[in-house]
């Protein structure tokens, strides 16, 4: 499905009914990423809903613009338009930063928060040289420099010996990416803020999930978020990494499931 906001359209999917869990996710990737999920976790009862972020997907991708702030707006504007008043909100690595700053800034529109392969953290100094330098890049030459650094991040090492299928199609997406979406999301993470100190503010029900192999958001940098969010439930899912919900997408599902069936109406 399509719907036009503030002059942007964004594509996203919408399936089952019941309360809403709105997927958000990760770079460089686009909402397909979400399919293991929605027929199960729609057929337990809920309203799943998936957008492409701007930039991403079937979704338009400006010349510029690109901000997490940019991002939440989207993602809250979308809300409006199909008439839902809160979500509980998961979001998939860069996806959590977008879910991060939906806390901080539309707290009345999430019920609960699921953070998945992501973390609190801004980039260092360092991180924030390489954003720029591959934002760079990928206006210049497109996805390569991008796919070549991310598909290596991705999966568990065992993932990449047992299911080649699932690699290839991760990175077919990563390749269909915009070059102007790949370098705003790049810089919309150079930029955002640091959630450390705010996430004991944050009183909300969450959840994080996360992959025992994950090379891009390491167990470390879980352990922030499961330590920092007051009365938080977690799950470390073995042999997954950075796409643990395609990698044991059973593991994942009944986890989160079981979460929103837990989440106070």
């Amino acid at each position: 499905m399509n719907i036009t906001i503030d002059d942007i359209n964004l594509a996203y999917d919408d399936v089952g009914t019941g309360p809403v869990l709105m997927l958000i996710h990760g770079f460089p990737l686009n909402r397909q990423m979400w399919q293991p999920q929605l027929t199960p976790i729609a057929e337990a009862g809920f309203r799943v809903i998936a957008p492409d972020l701007r930039g991403f997907g079937a979704s338009d991708a400006p010349a510029g613009g690109y901000s997490m702030d940019l991002f939440a707006d989207d993602i809250v504007g979308l809300l409006d338009a199909l008439d839902i008043e809160k979500a509980v909100v998961g979001g998939m690595s860069m996806g959590g930063y977008v879910l991060l700053n939906l806390m901080e800034r539309y707290p009345d529109r999430v019920r609960a928060a699921c953070f998945i392969a992501t973390r609190a953290n801004a980039d260092d100094e360092a991180g924030r040289a390489r954003r720029s330098a591959m934002a760079a890049e990928a206006e210049r030459l497109g996805a390569n420099p991008v796919i070549k650094i991310f598909a290596e991040l991705l999966f568990a090492t065992e993932t990449a010996e047992r299911n080649p299928e699932l690699i290839a199609l991760v990175t077919s997406w990563m390749r269909n990416a915009a070059p102007k979406g790949l370098a705003g999301g790049l810089l919309a993470m150079r930029d955002r803020k640091d959630y450390v100190e705010d996430l004991k503010s944050f009183q909300l029900p969450s959840l994080v999930l996360a992959g025992a192999e994950d090379r891009a958001a390491p167990l470390e940098v879980a352990k922030v978020l499961i330590d920092g969010l007051p009365g938080c439930k977690s799950r470390i899912i073995d042999k997954a990494g950075h796409m643990l919900n395609m990698e044991q997408p059973e593991i994942f599902n009944k986890t989160l499931i079981d979460f929103l069936n837990s989440v106070p109406e």
